[in-house]
């Protein structure tokens, strides 16, 4: 994803930093959805930014790695070496779940597969900021949602747009 981050000016073309939160620990199948939705922000070349540990930021964190994309993982712990398997950056924050708020404000547009109360905390701080909040296969209230989506590339399609949609307005 490297090539086309700095224009022939040398300024920064910043990719898209989409999130993706969920479940801690999840069945194959959400598992698999999360790892698609992984596949295809690297395929739309923008960066997943995630929590960095298992379940649905696991199985994202794999899905874009194999596609050659990168992932940010905000630990809530000190230590990079609990990054799941997949993250490329692990940011070590030793804040515990007051991390949730990182991954949120470091996210232009945020997808929430599955979910448990972290990722309840992470869609409020969604609304507060105003930071795009795309669902899939989600527990969470379809009144905190930005949307539903059926698929994941739909999830995807729908979150680069409205995080293309937000730079634009904040630039």
């Amino acid at each position: 994803m490297s090539p086309g981050w700095f224009s022939k000016k040398g300024t920064l073309n910043q990719p898209l930093r989409i999130g993706v939160i969920g479940s801690g620990s999840v069945s194959d199948s959400v598992g698999e959805l999360a790892k698609e939705v992984g596949s295809a922000i690297a395929r739309a070349e923008a960066i997943v930014v995630c929590g960095g540990l298992g379940g649905v930021m696991a199985a994202a964190a794999v899905g874009a790695a194999q596609e050659g994309g990168v992932v940010i993982g905000i630990l809530p712990g000190s230590d990079p070496a609990d990054a799941a398997s997949g993250i490329s950056i692990p940011l070590p924050t030793g804040l515990g779940e007051a991390r949730n708020v990182l991954v949120v404000r470091s996210s232009e547009a945020v997808i929430a597969i599955a979910g448990e109360w972290g990722t309840l905390s992470e869609a409020a701080f969604c609304r507060k900021f105003h930071v795009p909040l795309i669902g899939l296969e989600t527990a969470l209230p379809n009144d905190v949602l930005e949307e539903l989506a059926s698929s994941p590339s739909e999830a995807v399609a729908r979150a680069v747009e409205l995080a293309e949609a937000r730079r634009r307005s904040t630039s």
